[in-house]
């Protein structure tokens, strides 16, 4: 069965929270706090209402000791950011890959080893077999 957090694409908010997480955790909610205040600028109250939030979402974990609350995530960075990447391949270029190669290549001078890096990502796509 599929977790409610694997459902939902993460808001920019959220996408912060779990930044700090998987930099390192578990961590204790002032770790959290200090990180999120120097990242982005938010105070205790902005930082602790997401952690309870997230937390009732499933997208971490929280276990408290002694009055202390220490937060694991429930969502692996790897997995997250294949899921935000197809949902924004759909979303924005109707799941076109060459649109989205296009809109980044057209804009951006690409030095020679990104460009054989683009190479080899196309040489390593041809030789998968079709699913």
């Amino acid at each position: 069965m599929e977790r409610p957090a694997e459902k939902n694409e993460l808001s920019v908010g959220e996408w912060n929270v779990m930044e700090s997480l998987w930099a390192d955790a578990p961590k204790i909610g002032s770790q959290i706090v200090e990180d999120l205040k120097k990242s982005v600028g938010w105070n205790r109250s902005t930082t602790l209402t997401m952690l309870r939030r997230m937390t009732e979402k499933g997208l971490i974990l929280c276990e408290g000791r002694g009055g202390i609350k220490r937060y694991s995530p429930l969502l692996d960075r790897e997995a997250a950011v294949r899921r935000e990447s197809e949902n924004f391949l759909k979303r924005v270029f109707h799941g076109n890959v060459n649109w989205l190669i296009c809109s980044f290549v057209e804009k951006q001078k690409l030095s020679r080893e990104e460009i054989e890096e683009l190479y080899d990502i196309l040489r390593k796509a041809e030789e998968t077999p079709d699913e």
